[in-house]
């Protein structure tokens, strides 16, 4: 997948009458959706969201902008929160962090927010949390699944973490795939800090990691790493690499044979969203490990019947999905919904304290509660493997799993 594949121009972006049906642009970047009413006498509580809407990552940025649109809409038409509406700002972070400095500081200094949601990659969290948290004195919540060592105060994440996603997905990977992994990285944040977990994991439970490695972020010619896969006669191959680069390295790997015979795939950001990078044949059996998958619909009548809404508002290509931080998206909002009830008010302090220890009862693939002193947050995970260019769940946690940070 290429980024003039992924990237959205501002011209197709606004054409998007799904998001932007009732969006004012105010701004190269920004736009503002306002609530259906907005007589209260205090005024809109306003909700900020930066994320990718352009860019390599702009698939799941754009995901993320829907899920906010619509579950703002929901608290609205039910009555909005404190008897005020919610006012929607969305600032695209363009999958560049110095675009996107700039322009969540809009979120904070110009439309003065009272809360942020945001960011898709470890390094653009990393870009702006500053702006929000310490400069902005803004709450932040992060909603993608991360690395995990997060802990700045009045950030919370809503997305899994290395132990969620590896305590239970790396044994079921040896006993489903082999021992000898290979751990071909993007060279950012994100894939170094999940290695050595993952390292610690893997070799815990008696696999081996044949070789670690890191590639620039646009690399996409992966010749010499997968010879050196295939030669080792490597079991599992355990990915990091991302947008642009991951389309074209799974392509090579199985052109090279290494499905075929009988190596397995595993990444676990790869949710419906990325399914479509690959042709099916090429991420036949490749698993995952997430919060949600849409596989999940027909067991679970809440995931269903959100399922369900977010296709009906948002027709298209821009999926619900674990991976791409929409149902962390969702999380984010509603933990922060009941945080707000049960302060009284949106003052960061009393906010922050109140969703130390949010929980909601019903939410994609399960409830899900922030566990109290950590900003992170338990839920139910899944491992599901790819077949036909579509996911089937194969393994899933006893009940809600614990980050293990901070």
């Amino acid at each position: 997948m290429s980024q003039d594949a992924n990237t959205l121009s501002r011209r197709r972006f606004l054409g998007n009458a799904a998001l932007f049906g009732t969006a004012i642009a105010t701004g190269v970047g920004s736009w503002v959706i306002r609530p259906d009413w907005a007589n209260a006498a205090a005024g809109p509580i306003k909700v900020g969201v930066g994320t990718d809407l352009t860019g390599p990552m702009g698939y799941a940025g754009n995901a993320d902008a829907n899920v906010a649109r619509m579950v703002i809409k929901d608290i609205n038409d039910a009555g909005g929160l404190l008897g005020r509406p919610l006012e929607l700002y969305i600032e695209d972070t363009a999958s560049n962090e110095s675009v996107a400095v700039g322009n969540v500081r809009k979120l904070i200094q110009r439309e003065k927010v009272d809360l942020v949601i945001g960011g898709i990659t470890s390094s653009m969290r990393n870009a702006i949390k500053d702006v929000i948290v310490s400069r902005g004195k803004t709450l932040y919540i992060y909603p993608q699944l991360y690395e995990g060592k997060e802990c700045t105060p009045y950030l919370f994440c809503t997305g899994p973490t290395p132990a969620q996603q590896c305590d239970e997905f790396i044994p079921w990977l040896i006993k489903n795939g082999g021992k000898k992994f290979a751990l071909p990285s993007a060279n950012y944040v994100w894939p170094h800090t999940l290695n050595v977990y993952a390292r610690k994991v893997i070799e815990a439970n008696g696999g081996e990691v044949v070789f670690e490695e890191y590639y620039p972020l646009d690399q996409i010619d992966f010749s010499s790493t997968v010879n050196r896969i295939i030669s080792n006669k490597v079991d599992v191959v355990f990915n990091t690499v991302i947008p642009p680069g991951v389309g074209p390295f799974f392509k090579q790997l199985s052109e090279a044979g290494f499905l075929k015979n009988g190596g397995r795939l595993a990444c676990v950001y790869y949710d419906e969203n990325t399914l479509s990078i690959n042709q099916p044949a090429e991420i036949e059996g490749l698993a995952s490990c997430l919060d949600y998958f849409k596989a999940l619909t027909p067991e679970d009548p809440f995931s269903a019947k959100l399922q369900a809404a977010y296709e009906k508002q948002f027709p298209g290509n821009f999926l619900f999905a674990a991976g791409s931080a929409a149902t962390g998206t969702y999380r984010s909002l509603k933990l922060w919904e009941a945080a707000v009830k049960e302060a009284g008010s949106v003052d960061r302090d009393a906010v922050a304290k109140a969703l130390d220890h949010a929980k909601i009862a019903e939410g994609p693939g399960g409830p899900a509660e922030m566990v109290p002193g950590q900003r992170h947050c338990k839920m139910k995970m899944y491992t599901a493997v790819a077949k036909g260019g579509k996911y089937e769940v194969v393994a899933r946690s006893a009940g809600l799993v614990d980050p293990k940070e901070c």
